[in-house]
């Protein structure tokens, strides 16, 4: 008998082992779980599976009762490994265990697989990320190249999207990652629509650094909170750093610098990424010409935005309403 019971949904299997985070596994049935097209029909079906149904440790003070073992694996679309903070001596070696290896036997080839934080290692163990860039936890990384060394680590991004394997760092990039794939599968009104419901910034890109060295202010230091919202509603014009220095009273010298430290990245690649964020809500929800969506979104012609979107999403902005416009229900332009 199937684990999974609606057909037509995207499938997520979640593979957890004893050690679990707890918050590791809501993320995925929080955010798979609220993606909802139009009509408010569930888009994805999410399942928890384990080597061997039953109580799996968690890391606190009790235990989740999992009900779907392994087989799951073989139907999912998309498969997820949160980490475990209990010590895996083979997977400490560089080498899966028996029923972890049977276990990713079992995946379809094709099939998506994402980790969460040092969940990476067990898709490291399994070969997945031979030749390819990867991230974990900061405080993992070093540990994750000298255990893998054909592996590309990255230790300076939230997350890394590597074709159809997928790794993120900590537990606030899973959510960024859960966001990421939506987008990918749904669009962006869709990722916009659960980050509003569970009350998370809509899009932090992957390349954003893990460490922000200001994520709250200190007392009595001025921020680029008001310059960044007030470009948030003036994306349709050009937008000089002096300009948006200027909104927080400081030069442009210290303005780049204090953004970094808040932001994570530079204002200019901020400004691309609301750019094309701003670009890709408006070709899902509206009929405007690529030229006008061009205007509005501030790359200030069609042919900038069709660099941009390329070079962003690796599609051109016709292709991609044409697929997400259909994907939503939406009519096609």
């Amino acid at each position: 008998m199937s684990a999974f019971r609606h057909p037509g949904r995207h499938r997520v299997a979640v593979l957890v082992r004893d050690g679990l985070l707890p918050i590791e596994l809501g993320i995925p049935h929080r955010l798979f779980g609220w993606s909802w097209d139009e009509r408010r029909e569930p888009l994805y079906e999410v399942l928890t599976c384990t080597l061997r149904p039953g109580p799996v440790r968690t890391d606190a003070d009790f235990t989740v009762d999992v009900r779907h073992g392994p087989e799951a694996l073989a139907e999912a679309d998309t498969v997820i490994v949160p980490a475990s903070h209990e010590p895996d001596e083979l997977i400490a070696e560089g080498r899966l265990t028996p029923a972890l290896a049977d276990a990713f036997a079992r995946i379809r080839p094709g099939t998506r697989v994402a980790s969460i934080c040092t969940g990476a290692f067990v898709l490291a163990a399994a070969g997945l990320l031979d030749g390819r860039r990867a991230t974990t936890h900061w405080a993992s990384c070093d540990r994750l190249q000298a255990l893998f060394p054909q592996v590309k680590v990255d230790p300076d991004v939230l997350y890394v999207a590597e074709e159809d394997v997928l790794t993120s760092a900590g537990v606030a990039s899973g959510v960024d990652l859960c966001l990421h794939m939506v987008r990918a599968d749904f669009g962006a009104g869709v990722a916009n629509s659960v980050a509003r419901r569970t009350v998370v910034p809509p899009h932090r890109d992957g390349g954003q650094a893990q460490f922000i060295e200001r994520p709250v202010p200190e007392p009595g230091v001025h921020t680029t909170g008001a310059a960044r919202g007030w470009a948030l509603r003036h994306l349709d014009r050009p937008l000089t750093l002096r300009e948006l220095a200027a909104k927080e009273a400081m030069s442009v010298r210290t303005f780049t610098r204090r953004f970094r430290e808040e932001v994570g990245v530079s204002p200019q690649q901020w400004l691309t990424q609301q750019r094309i964020e701003r670009a890709r809500h408006l070709l899902e929800s509206s009929d405007l010409p690529v030229e006008g969506i061009a205007e509005q979104a501030g790359f200030g012609s069609a042919s900038s935005l069709r660099l941009h979107f390329q070079s962003a999403l690796g599609v051109s902005p016709s292709a991609y309403r044409r697929t997400f416009r259909v994907r939503t229900g939406s009519p096609v332009a």
